[in-house]
C-alpha cells in the first residue's frame, strides 16, 4: 500500500500492476509490456520496487508507473548451473537468476533476494552500483540459502531473509554478517515489519504468523490457501496475495 492506503497488486499478464482503493475498488493499472513475470512488490516512501523474475531484473517505479531504475540485464541470467526453479543451485553467482524481492534500506541501499535459481542476497547503492553479495547454496549452515523468496530491511538496517525451502528466516547485518535465525516457521514466502517492529510472515502451512523481532511467535492463524506476498497497511489490516487462488485477501484488524 502507498501513503494513501491504495493497494498495489500484480498479475502475470498485461497490465501487470493493478491499483485498488482500500475497499477493493479498482482504480487504475500500469506496466503493460514492461514487466514479463512480476514476483515481488514493495512500496517505501511512495516508490514502487518490483522484481521481474523471468527477465532477471529488479525495477524501481513511481506510483503511476514511470520507470526510475533497472538493476540487472534483461534476459541475461547469471551462471549458477541451475536448470529448474526448485533445485538447489550447484553454485551461487552474481545478479541475477530469477530474483524474488527488492527492498530499500533506511540508508538508501537496495537489497535483492536472488532467487529461484540462485542463493544470494545482493546489496546495491542508491545509484544502483553493486556493493556486496552474500550467501551460497545449502540446507543448514548460516548464510546458506535454498530459494531466498523475499526479504525485509528494518529501520536499524538489519536484513531478514525468507529462506523458503529451508523453512527459516535468517537475520543479517546490512553488510551480510549472520546474526540469528527463526526456525518456528514453515516455508516463509514474505515478511513485513510494522511501525512497532512486529513482524508478519506468510507461510505455506498455509498461515500467517506474527512475531517479535527475536523470532518469538505472538500469534498464528490459518489462511484459506497459501499466501505468496503479504503487506500491512496504516490501519493494521493485512493483505495476502494468493497465487493459487488468484486473489488478494484482506484481514481486518479488530483491536
Amino acid at each position: 500500500t502507498d501513503s494513501q492506503d491504495r493497494v498495489y497488486a500484480f498479475q502475470r499478464k498485461d497490465p501487470p500492476v493493478l491499483v485498488f482503493d482500500k475497499n477493493g475498488t479498482f482504480l487504475t493499472s500500469w506496466g503493460a509490456s514492461a514487466i514479463a513475470d512480476p514476483h515481488g512488490i514493495n512500496i517505501v516512501n511512495d516508490v514502487v520496487y518490483i522484481t521481474d523474475r523471468d527477465d532477471h531484473v529488479a525495477l524501481k517505479y513511481t506510483l503511476d508507473g514511470k520507470p526510475l531504475m533497472v538493476l540487472g540485464t534483461r534476459g541475461q541470467p547469471s551462471d549458477t548451473g541451475a536448470t529448474t526453479d526448485l533445485e538447489l543451485p550447484p553454485r551461487s553467482a552474481g545478479p541475477f537468476n530469477k530474483p524474488t524481492e527488492m527492498m530499500v534500506a533506511p540508508s538508501g541501499d537496495l537489497y535483492v533476494s536472488d532467487g529461484y535459481r540462485n542463493s544470494r542476497v545482493h546489496r546495491f547503492s542508491s545509484e544502483g552500483v553493486l556493493l556486496d553479495s552474500w550467501g551460497k547454496p545449502g540446507k543448514e549452515e548460516p548464510g546458506e540459502f535454498h530459494l531466498p523468496h523475499s526479504l525485509w530491511v528494518d529501520r536499524g538496517g538489519q536484513v531478514y531473509v525468507c529462506d523458503r525451502e529451508n523453512s527459516r528466516i535468517q537475520v543479517f547485518t546490512g553488510a551480510g554478517r549472520f546474526l540469528a535465525q527463526w526456525r518456528d516457521i514453515h516455508k516463509p514466502t514474505d515478511i513485513y515489519f510494522d511501525a512497532q517492529e512486529i513482524a508478519y510472515v506468510s507461510e505455506q502451512r498455509p498461515s500467517i504468523s506474527v512475531l517479535e523481532k527475536t523470532g518469538k511467535v505472538l500469534a498464528r492463524f490459518d489462511t484459506a490457501g497459501s499466501g505468496h506476498g503479504l503487506w500491512v497497511d496504516s490501519r493494521g489490516d493485512i493483505y495476502l496475495a494468493q497465487v493459487g487462488g488468484k486473489r488478494l485477501s484482506k484481514y481486518v484488524r479488530v483491536r
